[in-house]
């Protein structure tokens, strides 16, 4: 709005929504509120140690003021951070169907390999977002007639196909009420985000995993991908090869390839296959060390919180 990109004619405040600002818990779940905050939910999650990477990657997004005002719900459904959405002289199919996308054959060093269409290569800019896919959070959600639905967060997401300015299965009077997650064991979690600075800039690769290693093989292995979709990437055919492997570093490259057979490049960001493979390998081999050396360690690698 403040770019007069999106100039909707109402804005409803939903400050007073006192059910959607809690985090609770049952035996079973975690539930966390639409409306609460940023900040409030990676304090929370830094106290949890088999959600901790929930609160890595919300650390690593942002600044503190931005963290105190950003909401779950927000976060979730944030808009691309593709410059040509952004700059109104310029065709983009997400701000206004139909005129193009600007970045398919011109400047995409920070676009999309996964998900892509000739309509639109953007991707999806929240960390927290792939932490939760990792975790295979759920999406509750709600319409007028009281109606509500739960969706898996890894299919919440559409691609773009034809219609990249549809970017979630929500319908257009439908509000996202809480996310959930179930408590279990999800071993040792680590979120690594690599981006051009060190500080609150976008991912161009990251990766969120979780891991326990028994019998010498990976087991219980959650994983997602961001910086590299038009929607944070829930990498199944890297899952499925790694689940019940041994953790060496062939096994992780060719993981790597099965997912990647699916990649597509564009120019200015065909370096991003070399740098999800190098990432991905680091991350699942410190796992996979910290957890040989620490037999069934539950929280974050590196506690920098």
């Amino acid at each position: 709005m403040k770019l007069q990109v999106e100039t909707p004619k109402t804005l409803v405040s939903l400050a007073k929504w006192d059910k959607a600002n809690t985090i609770s818990e049952d035996d079973n779940y975690y539930y966390i509120g639409a409306m609460v905050t940023n900040s409030d939910l990676a304090k929370f999650a830094h106290t949890q140690p088999n959600v901790s990477l929930l609160a890595q990657a919300l650390l690593s997004g942002a600044t503190v003021q931005l963290r105190n005002r950003a909401t779950t719900a927000g976060n979730l459904l944030q808009r691309t951070r593709c410059y040509y959405f952004y700059d109104t002289t310029k065709a983009c199919n997400k701000r206004e169907p139909g005129t193009g996308c600007s970045a398919y054959n011109s400047m995409n060093r920070i676009h999309a390999i996964f998900g892509t269409s000739e309509s639109c290569i953007a991707t999806h800019p929240s960390d927290m977002a792939v932490a939760m896919i990792a975790l295979n959070a759920q999406v509750h959600t709600q319409q007028p007639d009281g109606n509500t639905r739960q969706i898996a967060l890894r299919d919440f997401y559409r691609e773009p196909g034809d219609t990249p300015h549809i970017e979630t299965q929500l319908d257009e009077d439908e509000l996202i009420t809480h996310v959930s997650i179930k408590k279990k064991a999800n071993g040792t979690q680590y979120y690594h985000k690599v981006r051009d600075r060190s500080s609150y800039a976008f991912a161009l690769v990251s990766v969120a995993a979780g891991l326990k290693i028994e019998d010498g093989r990976f087991k219980d292995l959650s994983l997602a991908f961001g910086g590299v979709g038009t929607k944070p990437w829930y990498p199944q055919k890297a899952i499925s090869f790694l689940e019940g492997a041994e953790p060496t570093q062939e096994v992780i490259l060719q993981a790597a390839e099965a997912e990647l057979s699916k990649a597509k490049t564009f120019g200015s960001n065909d370096f991003k296959p070399e740098l999800l493979r190098r990432t991905l390998t680091k991350v699942l081999l410190e796992l996979a060390e910290h957890q040989v050396k620490h037999p069934g360690h539950e929280g974050a690698l590196y506690d920098n919180a």
